[in-house]
């Protein structure tokens, strides 16, 4: 008998659980994006990869527009150290793996 008191507390609290989550969601306040649906296609900043040098510095590859940049991170702010155009295969959607 403890066992379905238990179970049914247990589907009390998800059912309560996902009636806020649908309240909120109705109510705009919280909304779910997905990450590789047709969102990402249109995209014009990505971030492609990060290379953390030490604990405060890191140099960040960036995706502007269809164009690479290379940006240095660190304490004192942040300097963008090549803008050039690179062969950029995520321009296209094309994934270097």
């Amino acid at each position: 008998m403890e066992e379905i008191q238990q179970a049914a507390i247990a589907i009390g609290v998800l059912a309560a659980f996902g009636i806020a989550l649908y309240v909120l969601r109705s109510k705009g306040m919280v909304q779910f994006k997905n990450r590789r649906g047709s969102d990402a296609k249109t995209r014009r900043l990505q971030s492609i990869e990060r290379l953390p040098l030490t604990a405060q510095h890191s140099l960040h590859l960036v995706s502007v527009a269809g164009r690479l940049v290379l940006i240095a991170v660190s304490p004192g702010g942040c300097s963008v150290l090549d803008g050039g155009v690179w062969d950029n295969p995520h321009a296209e959607g094309r994934l270097a793996e």
